[in-house]
């Protein structure tokens, strides 16, 4: 028996033990559930009184409870490390307490099924390599880039969010300008910003609602806009909670300091505008030499080269 194809039934038989030991695991569980309602004198399927709960599905749980596993797996020893990944994942706008174990195990699923599928499938896509490493480190290659594919995945969401709360958040500030103007307290404000707000800009809305519900929890309004910029982590949002802090402690005008505010981001992002337009002239130089001008060139000197080289063939 050839040696993939002895790996290939090791690998079948253990993902259906794993497979069926989940199946069995989630059965006596659901049915233990069961009896428990009827000892308490409520039926199995629908407790008297309240609308039945959508259940997931039996795969659906054991991968679940697969990941929860390798999650508390490959969760890392030291609690800043994992404070660090759950910041990064509210940054993307996950906020389950599940979120961590969730990501960290499926690095570890999306590993292990890269470096499973290679070796199924890529045994015929290395025969023809003469180098003896080919097949281990294409292999480690595989797993190395399903263990970091999410941290990837991670990145691009960050960017993606903040790039939505970015574009919103001048529409915001306007607002919130107005609301404190026509009167309202800067709590007032910045909840009506967050009801407004949120059908234009669902992201920026989000963030304003939850900054309003810790409000409401009895948190400080200095340690609610704190935790506003740290779950999203922008240079525009941090220098507007800090002018509040700021107007805040020293008792100045709210109205005024955020119409300042107002005029001074507009004014930096007509800069920001006016400098990205003067980086397009030397931007367009790479394609100009790379594609265009090369192209004029055989169009402009082809013709008389080719008639040179038909001169000089002709002594």
């Amino acid at each position: 028996m050839e040696p993939l194809l002895l790996i290939c039934i090791l690998v079948f038989f253990m993902m259906s033990m794993l497979g069926w030991s989940a199946y069995t695991f989630y059965q006596s569980k659901q049915q233990k559930s069961d009896w428990g309602d009827r000892v308490s004198g409520e039926s199995a399927k629908v407790s008297r009184g309240k609308a039945p709960e959508k259940k997931s599905s039996v795969f659906q749980q054991a991968f679940e409870y697969v990941v929860d596993r390798l999650g508390k797996v490959g969760q890392p020893k030291d609690q800043a490390q994992v404070s660090h990944v759950r910041e990064k994942l509210v940054s993307a706008g996950y906020r389950s307490a599940r979120a961590p174990i969730n990501f960290l195990g499926s690095r570890i699923i999306l590993a292990v099924f890269l470096g499973v599928g290679f070796l199924i499938f890529g045994t015929e896509a290395t025969k023809g390599m003469s180098s003896p490493y080919a097949f281990p480190g294409i292999l480690v290659l595989c797993m190395v880039a399903g263990f970091y594919g999410p941290q990837l995945w991670l990145s691009s969401a960050i960017t993606k969010r903040k790039e939505l709360l970015v574009d919103g958040f001048p529409d915001a500030l306007d607002l919130m300008v107005v609301c404190v103007e026509a009167g309202l307290g800067l709590d007032q404000a910045m909840n009506r910003v967050g009801l407004e707000i949120s059908s234009g800009h669902k992201e920026l809305g989000e963030e304003f609602t939850l900054l309003n519900l810790e409000l409401r929890a009895g948190l400080s309004r200095e340690q609610a806009l704190r935790n506003l910029v740290q779950r999203t982590d922008l240079e525009d949002i941090r220098s507007l909670v800090a002018l509040l802090i700021q107007t805040d402690r020293f008792g100045t005008s709210i109205g005024q300091a955020l119409r300042v505010h107002s005029d001074s981001m507009r004014m930096t992002r007509r800069l920001k505008a006016e400098e990205k337009a003067a980086q397009l002239a030397v931007k367009l130089m790479i394609p100009l030499i790379l594609f265009i001008f090369p192209s004029l060139m055989i169009v402009i000197a082809g013709p008389g080269v080719i008639r040179l080289m038909q001169n000089f063939s002709a002594f």
